[in-house]
């Protein structure tokens, strides 16, 4: 079947979420590539891979170039499914014939729910779907696909054994032909990474328990499946061979440093090729293995610390101490490693007090940069469950996540602590931690050595300012 593998057109202004996967604006445009898809497309011979977002494509113009097709699968997420929706009944009107298949954690959590939502649907895949979209491209019968809920002849949804967990990730063709083939690696950008950039995973799954991480508890796993340190190291020098212009290599596994022995091989195999690279990390690495990842090409570690609270932390089941983050970050500032840490208001726990913690423990260990996000119970999460079983949820429509203009919402509210309180934290703590001397001389040092930054910096800055007006005319009454 003639395949397409479609990211599609959001919200105005839409920036294509962290990995493709959270449909929300963000302070600072930003794309991240469709990796998933693109590793499905790599199984499917002669498919191709729109991007709408990163491509600036509208419905029309998707449309257009989507109505020859046999086959469509959406990656779909739990904010944007009644707008991909849409996209596929007007795809539907335009060609009767199209098979249309929706895929991502939302479908694996809510499959029925997802083929009530979107009518013109046919399937959705209820796990990892690499293999289920490669037979349906090839022409194999639903009823012979693992995990798909489909639509029987009478209608009625009909749901296929499970696909079992893809060890073998090895067999997987290279994804970075699939990016040279179909995206332009200029239009994905990062604030915290060099530009161009190119990021891929090296394996699936996370062994962390937080309750609030999407992947994880869905689609992805406990269990950390990796690729072989041959194999990650191959690609990594065939893309360096197909992309010379990238500046940066990103690793997108949810925790790339899980397997501190297979880290420090890769980073080796990195080291003799010459890369830059930069990867996702836990704030437990010791100091023995960030001193083989930085001698051998790591600039940046994205860390997700959450919390300066310690209970909060226990809460989600972080399982990380604050006294061991701030030893990692010693070591990383000793090495010259940067860090971009991530953090989360309004998690289970969450005080005025506590919110003061945070604050006050990002502007102490100081982080190059940090982002900061309104905790987000996705269905399928055990904070999504908490929400529900404690009434958590402020409104019906809290579920969705973010309002109409792409905005994420702080949906949670607490006895002591209200969402608008939670909303107005958000912008106060990016104030509190980057109007500080540090901060905007880093920022001014890097903009004076580098034309190219100066304009990006400059540019962010817009976006930044533009967007935190916006967000606190949605949040007026």
């Amino acid at each position: 079947m003639k395949t397409l593998f479609l990211n599609p057109p959001s919200y105005e202004g839409f920036d294509g979420g962290a990995g493709s996967r959270y449909q929300a604006r963000r302070e600072v445009r930003s794309f991240w590539y469709p990796t998933w898809l693109a590793q499905a497309a790599a199984l499917v011979p002669d498919s191709v891979l729109i991007d709408a977002p990163a491509d600036d494509l509208d419905v029309d113009a998707v449309l257009d170039r989507a109505e020859s097709f046999d086959l469509v699968v959406f990656h779909t997420s739990t904010p944007s499914v009644a707008q991909d929706a849409k996209t596929a009944a007007l795809l539907k009107e335009r060609n009767s014939r199209v098979r249309i298949g929706f895929v991502g954690a939302h479908t694996m959590v809510l499959p029925d729910e997802t083929l009530r939502v979107a009518p013109a649907a046919d399937f959705v895949t209820t796990g990892e779907f690499d293999y289920a979209v490669r037979d349906i491209a090839a022409g194999k019968p639903f009823a012979e696909i693992l995990g798909i809920v489909y639509r029987g002849a009478d209608g009625a949804l009909l749901r296929t054994a499970e696909q079992p967990p893809i060890h073998d990730l090895d067999s997987f063709p290279f994804v970075t032909d699939v990016y040279a083939k179909n995206l332009c690696i200029e239009n994905y950008a990062i604030g915290y990474l060099q530009h161009p950039y190119v990021s891929l995973y090296t394996g699936r799954g996370c062994r962390a328990r937080c309750t609030f991480c999407l992947w994880p508890q869905t689609i992805a796993g406990h269990a950390y499946r990796t690729r072989s340190v041959e194999h990650v190291v191959a690609e990594m020098a065939h893309a360096k061979a197909l992309f010379p212009q990238v500046k940066e290599f990103f690793f997108d596994d949810d925790t790339f440093t899980d397997d501190r022995p297979r880290a420090e091989a890769i980073a080796r195999g990195l080291g003799r090729l010459g890369i830059t690279w930069s990867c996702n990390a836990r704030a437990n690495v010791p100091y023995e293995t960030l001193k083989v990842l930085k001698e051998n090409g790591l600039r940046l570690l994205l860390v997700g610390f959450e919390s300066g609270n310690q209970e909060i932390l226990n809460r989600i089941r972080k399982g990380i101490k604050l006294e061991k983050a701030r030893e990692f970050v010693r070591d990383c500032h000793t090495l010259g490693i940067r860090i971009h840490g991530t953090f989360i208001l309004g998690l289970p726990g969450e005080t005025h007090q506590t919110i003061e913690n945070t604050i006050a423990f990002a502007k102490e260990i100081d982080p190059y940069s940090l982002q900061v996000s309104l905790a987000a119970p996705y269905p399928g999460t055990e904070l999504y469950r908490q929400a529900q079983e404690n009434g958590w949820f402020r409104a019906a429509r809290s579920r969705e996540l973010v309002e109409d203009h792409g905005i994420q919402e702080a949906v949670l509210s607490y006895d002591d602590l209200s969402s608008a309180e939670i909303h107005e934290a958000l912008e106060r703590m990016y104030r509190e931690f980057y109007l500080r001397p540090r901060p905007i001389l880093r920022i001014v040092r890097d903009m004076l050595r580098d034309r190219e930054v100066m304009k990006r910096r400059l540019r962010e800055g817009w976006e930044f300012f533009s967007f935190m007006a916006q967000r606190r005319r949605t949040a007026e009454p």
